[in-house]
């Protein structure tokens, strides 16, 4: 290097430090500003000839780190001087006995651990399995503020890693992101913990990283204008109670966006609360409280609240001393907003943590303060349970709860039942959305109709003309009125296919030559098990009582021996319910699990259920299935201990079974063909279809279709129509 470059870098340096007392969170004493002055003689003198790997000198790197802890954290002298002297042990000359007597035994503490951080980094031998990484570092530590600084360290890394090797820098980022971001948010270092994370993502994942940040610069405009807007409409009431205020818009961090991206499986214009509005007011201590809630109910005035998001910590702060009240509101445009309502001094601790909080505290020592803090975040690190209050807080909306709080996507709230389900929803806003249900989107994302919905959900019911409720709606239903239109709906539809099924079996009686009178539907209820002549008109609509079945109802009746058989028994009274304006349930048989299998069980003795029963079965280790009652006496022991070895269970009528088929296609390709087998197979007596898979190459097609239908009959019906459309060539089935 020239003179003038040396000259030139020597003067940066001693900018650089002049900067760090400046900005220095804590007031400085003299006897504070020797000590780091010596700190820093030391640290320039042990790194004069080393740099780092993109030229500059080494002792930026400790300047930087101690700016970090002066500044963004705001410790006190000690952690000033240990930052600036956190590499000297490890890398040059001077030894722990050397910075002992130096600068005595606290600064010597804090710097031997962090020397020790640095040996397990890159110690290979260590298997650096994150957690046992985290596990040591905090066993290693007597001093919170080893694991301070080294966050700080840490960040400086983050944030000059450029010049690295890519493999390096992701390698560093990943641990960032699982261990050090977690230890900075229990530190309660939110501004460090969103910067590493962000700066983590940038590394792990740049593209991903790059488009998140262009889409949010896009975005600024718009968002700017959604919180003018917001703004706009509680300004006037909080004007009124003349309180001295301000408003902001805080965007969430990229790594933030990304993580409700993944989890909820959306894209970014898809993630609704892009930022949170924070309202900062002035107060004397006294009033902090007081004017919180009634901002509170200043926007809660405007805009309707999520009850089940509302978290207080200003009454129980968290254990990192963090005050603030976060609403959730429902803002223009249908959209939700988080709202952080905190004092100036509030906002000062979220931003600097227990220092800011002891320079509030009046009359005491600052040095007790920072003790104070200091021995209370050993005490939150070593608890890795979550604060008590903070989860108390969360799960007692919930959990105590008997319903819950669902929104519309109009941002209208709903009351229902705990464990209701977007079908019970959608019964509760109209029948007739109700009935016409064919899938629904919970908080943006598509979702099952069985799922269960939680307090704070929005619902958006999906409809369709051609929707109609299905037997397995009754599994999924869980309120009473939704559960009874499904039943009103199902036996509707069921007296509508009896009335086909009449006139089918009146065509069919009379090819038979067999007149269709009532003696002969009384003959035919007995014949086929049945209990009304509804049950009967059903079974021929569903084709489970096919022409095999009246042939063979035929031949018994021409057989003189079976006649009088017959008639024997019919003397015995004819079946009493033959004109009941109903069709019955024939419960016998047993499925299980969501499959709706037939397996081998036994009945429990216990509770002795009988067909018709709610149920459930329970994997025994030497019997098989045992099936109890839901309310057998043992049923509440059996779920709670051994909830592994429930499978569901129900009764179901098996003239109703349906079966999976697979049909197989082949022909020659053309546009809209896959279009045109759908439409046949919806069409046709409401099969369902329950996978699809069309391949095409050269022209020609291959096709496989599962289909759920009832009996053998239809099947063969749906093939035969399968095969009229123009380009099928061949349907078969697998």
């Amino acid at each position: 290097m020239t003179e003038a470059a040396i000259e030139k870098e020597n003067k940066e340096i001693a900018h650089q430090y002049k900067e760090l007392l400046r900005i220095s969170y804590q007031t400085l004493t003299d006897e504070d500003k020797k000590l780091i002055r010596k700190a820093f003689d030391i640290a320039v003198d042990a790194h004069k000839d080393q740099r780092r790997k993109s030229g500059e000198a080494y002792i930026f790197h400790p300047i930087a780190v101690a700016k970090i802890v002066a500044s963004e954290i705001g410790l006190d002298a000690t952690s000033i001087a240990a930052a600036l002297l956190h590499d000297v042990v490890e890398d040059t000359r001077y030894s722990l006995e050397d910075i002992q007597q130096l600068f005595g035994d606290t600064v010597a503490r804090i710097v031997d651990g962090l020397t020790k951080i640095s040996h397990l980094e890159h110690d290979k031998d260590v298997s650096l399995q994150a957690e046992n990484f985290r596990k040591m570092l905090l066993t290693l530590n007597d001093d919170v503020r080893v694991i301070i600084i080294k966050i700080a360290d840490r960040l400086h890394n983050m944030q000059t890693m450029d010049s690295m090797r890519t493999d390096k820098q992701e390698k560093i980022a990943s641990e960032t992101l699982y261990i050090y971001a977690p230890l900075a948010h229990r530190i309660g270092l939110y501004n460090i913990k969103t910067e590493l994370e962000d700066m983590g993502l940038k590394y792990t994942e740049p593209d991903v990283y790059d488009e998140i940040l262009k889409k949010i610069r896009e975005s600024k405009e718009e968002q700017d204008k959604y919180i003018e807007e917001f703004t706009r409409v509680i300004q006037d009431s909080l004007d009124r109670e003349q309180m001295q205020y301000t408003i902001k818009g805080r965007p969430k961090s990229i790594y933030s966006i990304r993580r409700k991206m993944k989890n909820q499986n959306v894209t970014f214009d898809e993630v609704y609360d892009k930022f949170a509005v924070r309202i900062i007011y002035k107060s004397d201590p006294a009033n902090e409280k007081f004017l919180a809630w009634k901002i509170y109910s200043i926007v809660t005035d405007h805009f309707r609240p999520n009850p089940t998001r509302l978290r207080d910590w200003i009454s129980s702060p968290k254990s990192t001393g963090y005050e603030a009240l976060h609403i959730t509101v429902m803002g223009p445009k249908g959209r939700w907003v988080e709202v952080q309502i905190r004092s100036e001094r509030m906002n000062e601790i979220a931003e600097k943590g227990y220092a800011a909080h002891y320079k509030y505290k009046q009359g005491s020592n600052q040095e007790d303060g920072l003790e104070e803090w200091v021995n209370k975040l050993q005490e939150a690190l070593e608890n890795a349970e979550v604060n008590a209050v903070d989860f108390v807080e969360q799960f007692k909306l919930n959990l105590y709860s008997k319903e819950i709080f669902v929104f519309t996507p109009q941002g209208e709230l709903k009351s229902l039942p705990k464990g209701a389900t977007p079908l019970d929803f959608a019964f509760s806003i109209h029948t007739e959305v109700g009935l016409r249900t064919r899938g629904a989107r919970v908080n943006g994302k598509l979702v099952p109709l069985s799922t269960t919905l939680n307090s704070g959900d929005q619902v958006e019911i999906i409809t369709s003309e051609k929707a109609k409720p299905n037997s397995n709606w009754l599994d999924y239903a869980t309120t009473a009125r939704a559960r009874a239109k499904i039943k009103s709906s199902l036996r509707e539809e069921k007296k509508t296919i009896a009335e086909e099924g009449k006139a089918i079996l009146t065509r069919k009686l009379r090819a038979q030559k067999i007149p269709f009178n009532e003696k002969t539907i009384n003959e035919l209820v007995i014949f086929f098990k049945l209990k009304t002549s509804l049950d009967l008109f059903y079974r021929v609509g569903i084709g489970t009582i096919d022409n095999q079945k009246l042939k063979d109802y035929a031949a018994s009746r021409s057989n003189a021996l079976v006649s009088f058989f017959k008639s024997k028994i019919r003397k015995q009274g004819t079946v009493e319910d033959i004109d009941r304006d109903e069709i019955t349930a024939k419960y016998d048989q047993l499925v299980f699990g969501r499959d709706e299998e037939v397996l081998d069980y036994k009945l429990a003795n216990c509770c002795n259920p009988i067909p018709g029963d709610s149920v459930f079965g329970f994997i025994t280790v030497s019997e098989g299935i045992k099936v109890h009652k839901k309310d057998c006496p043992n049923a509440i022991q059996l779920q709670s201990n051994f909830a592994y070895r429930i499978i569901q269970a129900k009764w179901r009528d098996s003239s109703q079974e349906e079966f999976k088929a697979v049909i197989k296609l082949t022909g020659i390709d053309n546009i809209g063909l896959v279009n045109d087998v759908t439409r046949e197979i919806s069409n046709n007596m409401s099969v369902n279809i329950r996978n699809i898979n069309f391949d095409s190459q050269d022209g020609v097609f291959t096709g496989r279709i599962t289909v759920v239908v009832k009996n053998n009959s239809i099947l063969k019906k749906l093939m035969e129509h399968l095969k009229k459309i123009n380009g099928i060539d061949k349907v078969s089935r697998e």
